[in-house]
């Protein structure tokens, strides 16, 4: 027995995995795949239904896209963009696709918390201290 050393032995403690499980990871995966498939269906069906019953969409949305005059010049650029000027509408898919996004992110961001809050972790550790016991009177003069 040494002077700074103890005789005691210490058990080592496991550190606990914290990186999500691998279904976490398909999951998301497979939504990063999904949501933009899923927004850029339904901004062309949106922009078609809507030309179909006359609703009043933006003018400067419809058509086909006019590019800038560099990419004229440009033989790599023509050849990457040219076919884009081909696609009637191409301004409403897209905004109707952003806006389809941005939608069903915002539910699944809500509908992960609500889950996340009722099967998640509970808000304090075993190392936490409990929360304080205060019971405030109501002030009066």
């Amino acid at each position: 027995m040494g002077k700074y050393s103890s005789s005691v032995r210490k058990t080592s403690f496991r550190e606990k995995d914290r990186s999500p499980h691998a279904i976490w990871r398909g999951i998301g995966c497979l939504m990063m795949l999904l949501i933009p498939i899923l927004s850029i269906a339904l901004g062309y069906e949106t922009v078609k239904y809507g030309l179909e019953h006359e609703w009043s969409i933006p003018y400067q949305l419809l058509g086909t896209p006019i590019l800038p005059d560099l990419f004229y010049k440009v033989n790599i650029l023509r050849m990457l963009f040219l076919p884009l000027t081909g696609i009637e509408h191409l301004y409403a898919y897209s905004a109707f696709a952003v806006g389809y996004t941005i939608v069903i992110g915002g539910i699944i961001s809500v509908i992960y918390a609500i889950v996340y809050r009722l099967v998640g972790p509970p808000r304090y550790g075993p190392f936490d201290e409990p929360p304080p016991k205060i019971k405030v009177k109501r002030y009066t003069r």
